[in-house]
């Protein structure tokens, strides 16, 4: 039976007026100060609708991942000297960038069902703009205005977060130290719009790029190059249904065109408290508050400390 709630806010938040796109890419003031005035308004109306649909709505969690990737973090997590069975799994692209299947193929209908119901529950969310402004994305973190607040997104998004992503960075990536602070959105490419990205790096210590195109979604183009420093070369790779990039933020990558279908993305990062994120292997970084004090030597991190939580409290500022 459908649970009826008083759904004020959910009410009010389908009637509220979106600033305009050529206003948000112009970074206009009030475009801050609508969704940060309605922030509440949005995260009750998520609540609201997620109340009325608690019987038939799906709530993500782990089983939608890959179960040898499952397997191994839970047992690392148990043991951490087992944390090698994790590494083993992911085929490393070119230094500092790595791959692995992260979503199961055949759960990801479930989860993609999940994530259209999202949107039709017709309660705003901000497009994310970087880069570019990509039209049919959504934000994910609670530090992003106008983010997906739905509590069932969030627990999920947290868990890949926390229990996924920070220590698989940290064994890969050595990125301990600079990976309190997270951020996420989801991206959509098609051939009309929002087609490609140019060359770039991310402000971030680690990035989890994770396709959830569905086995027999298919399309053409959207090629992704990482720049090898090693090596002077480019590799390019192509995503595949559930299947992710991790690599740390400084390294170059491009998004090729996309000619034909769709290719839809969760993308999150990583990275450390007042913006700080390691630039390679060296001691430099990328905030003017670096301290040499406070450099974190890889080699003195115990398998221990990579899986574990961060004590430090989150903070306020999102990448854009």
């Amino acid at each position: 039976m459908k649970t009826i709630t008083n759904n004020h806010s959910l009410t009010a938040a389908r009637a509220l007026i979106l600033p305009s796109r050529e206003a948000s890419l112009r970074r206009e003031s009030s475009v801050s100060q609508f969704w940060n005035s309605n922030r509440k308004l949005l995260e009750e109306a998520w609540g609201e609708w997620e109340l009325d649909n608690k019987d038939n709505l799906l709530i993500p969690d782990e089983t939608l991942l890959d179960s040898r990737l499952r397997k191994a973090i839970n047992e690392a997590w148990e043991n951490p000297e087992k944390e090698n069975a994790v590494a083993d799994l992911w085929e490393e692209i070119i230094p500092g960038v790595y791959s692995v299947q992260f979503f199961d193929p055949e759960r990801l209908g479930v989860f993609r069902n999940y994530l259209e119901e999202l949107v039709k529950s017709e309660i705003p969310t901000r497009a994310p703009y970087g880069i570019q402004l990509n039209r049919y994305g959504m934000l994910l973190d609670p530090r992003s205005e106008g983010y997906l607040a739905a509590p069932s997104f969030q627990g999920f998004y947290n868990l890949i977060m926390d229990r996924y992503m920070r220590p698989i960075a940290r064994l890969l990536l050595d990125t301990y130290g600079y990976d309190n602070q997270t951020f996420g959105f989801s991206i959509q490419y098609n051939p009309d719009k929002d087609k490609d990205l140019h060359a770039h790096t991310d402000a971030s210590a680690a990035t989890l790029n994770i396709n959830i195109n569905l086995p027999d979604e298919e399309f053409t183009g959207s090629q992704v190059d990482f720049y090898d420093k090693n090596t002077d070369k480019t590799v390019q790779t192509i995503f595949e249904s559930g299947r992710a990039f991790i690599h740390r933020g400084n390294v170059p990558h491009a998004t090729h065109p996309i000619t034909s279908g769709q290719r839809r993305n969760l993308v999150m990062w990583l990275y450390g408290d007042r913006m700080q994120i390691p630039r390679g292997g060296d001691s430099s970084y990328g905030n003017s508050n670096y301290n040499l004090s406070e450099v974190i030597k890889p080699e003195s991190i115990t398998a221990q400390q990579r899986w574990s939580l961060p004590e430090g409290a989150k903070d306020t500022t999102a990448p854009f």
